[in-house]
């Protein structure tokens, strides 16, 4: 694996709409990052060793979408020590709210940052936001991103 600092995994590839978002705000910021199709149930040790392969191409932090009983971001969690970003992707008969809740309701000790329900680019750019507590170059772009929005918003009066 190529030298990284965001590794996203999905649990399955009909997620990639979704997380193209995550990507986008990722490219946009310049962050070097791969994306991976894994599951938590169905390829466990497949999982595992792309959170090692991840770390040691120098991976900062995951984010880890998934549906319905998305365990994808609590596995990840269990396995690294980096920060984890979950997505709860909108599936399956609650639409998204049972992986909203099995992303969110980790148990002490195990903390996953969750973003909303379909939320990726909330993802990418909390992903920015931790990397930038280290990077002053990415912590200037997003000021400028913020200081843009908000002019966009005030335009519109």
């Amino acid at each position: 694996m190529k030298a990284i600092k965001v590794l996203i995994l999905m649990g399955s590839k009909s997620d990639r709409p979704i997380m193209q978002k995550t990507e986008a705000v990722l490219e946009a910021f310049s962050i070097p990052y791969k994306t991976m199709v894994r599951s938590a149930h169905r390829t466990p040790e497949a999982t595992v060793q792309a959170i090692n392969d991840a770390e040691q191409a120098g991976c900062q932090l995951f984010i880890c979408a998934a549906g319905m009983a998305a365990h994808l971001a609590g596995v990840v969690c269990s396995k690294t020590v980096k920060p984890v970003i979950g997505v709860p992707i909108a599936s399956g008969p609650l639409n998204g709210e049972d992986a909203l809740l099995s992303t969110v309701m980790m148990p002490p000790g195990m903390p996953v940052a969750t973003v909303g329900i379909n939320a990726s680019k909330n993802a990418g750019l909390l992903a920015v936001q931790m990397l930038a507590q280290t990077d002053h170059v990415l912590a200037e772009q997003l000021k400028s991103g913020r200081a843009a929005q908000a002019a966009a918003i005030l335009a519109e009066d």
